[in-house]
């Protein structure tokens, strides 16, 4: 059996799945904030609970933010910031005691899911979204993740947001030390930001959402605004990978105007007939367990 392991900013979710792929045990716990060694304990206690749950050891595969830099070995890119700098894989070998487990990024992680039995099913190009505390993306061709020469593929959270207009400019503040990137711009924590700027209000981005199908206008203004950056930032990945595919994931994933609303305004901003755009915009088929279910899928069944 394999146990997969979403090591998120918030939260650090395990699951088991049999040798059919049926799942046999989940659990959840909260990610220690800024203390790395309490995340390596975390992840260790999930797994041993989850081994003591199926009665069985497991081989365990972990998606987690940004990527193992082929040139040093640590991870590099991780929204979640106490994870830079560190050989995660060694060290979580170490407070496993396993003498393999496999990693991969979160947003890759995802997109393999969602292409083999999700959303994406059949689609030759799948590109999967994460829209949450961080923004992410992953690449599957025919099946297989793409990983690139920096291990950076899929990584257009931090692109800077196209077609800026005058008050968007230098953009915000990102944590890579940039200014502008999409992740700045589309982010939980960027949306909840930039509304109460406006606003004055504090609310969570999903509840921005709620709030204007509930006929708030403020609310309603600041989706709309949200639509027309995601749709220009998607425009892009478009017009350089044309994905059969775009899943989106993460919590903002579950507001429905971007279904309706994204895929026709990136018409003014895909580089093809406004009218005859075949890529679809799709939920997640697994919801928050694609990520889970990926990092398990890192080990083949057999």
């Amino acid at each position: 059996m394999r146990i997969g392991i979403d090591l998120g900013g918030t939260k650090i979710e395990g699951l088991v799945l049999d040798e059919a792929g049926g799942e046999r045990a989940r659990l959840r716990v909260a990610t220690p904030q800024g203390d790395y060694p309490g995340t390596l304990r975390a992840v260790a206690g999930v797994v041993r609970d989850l081994e003591t749950r199926v009665g069985a050891r497991c081989r365990v595969g972990v998606g987690h933010p940004g990527a193992l830099s082929p040139a040093t070995g640590l991870v590099k890119n991780a929204n979640s910031t106490v994870l830079n700098g560190r050989p995660l894989d060694r060290d979580l070998r170490a407070a496993l005691q396993r003498d393999e487990i496999r990693l991969a990024n979160d947003a890759n992680c995802f997109a393999v899911s969602e292409a083999a039995d999700g959303a994406g099913r059949g689609a030759p190009v799948v590109f999967g979204v994460i829209l949450g505390t961080g923004v992410g993306g992953g690449i599957v061709i025919d099946g297989r993740p793409l990983t690139g020469a920096q291990a950076v593929a899929g990584e257009w959270g931090h692109n800077a947001l196209p077609l800026p207009r005058d008050d968007e400019r230098p953009g915000p503040a990102c944590y890579c030390g940039r200014h502008g990137c999409v992740e700045a711009w589309l982010s939980g924590p960027a949306v909840q930001a930039q509304f109460q700027a406006r606003t004055g209000r504090d609310l969570r981005a999903t509840e921005i959402a709620d709030a204007a199908t509930q006929g708030d206008r403020d609310a309603a203004s600041m989706i709309e605004l949200y639509c027309d950056r995601l749709a220009r930032a998607l425009a892009n990945v478009v017009n350089l990978l044309d994905p059969h595919v775009v899943v989106l994931g993460g919590g903002l994933s579950r507001i429905e105007a971007l279904y309706r609303r994204v895929p026709v305004l990136w018409r003014d901003y895909v580089f093809s007939e406004p009218d005859h755009i075949a890529t679809r915009l799709l939920p997640p088929r697994h919801g928050d367990s694609s990520g889970v279910r990926g990092a398990a899928w890192l080990w083949p069944a057999a």
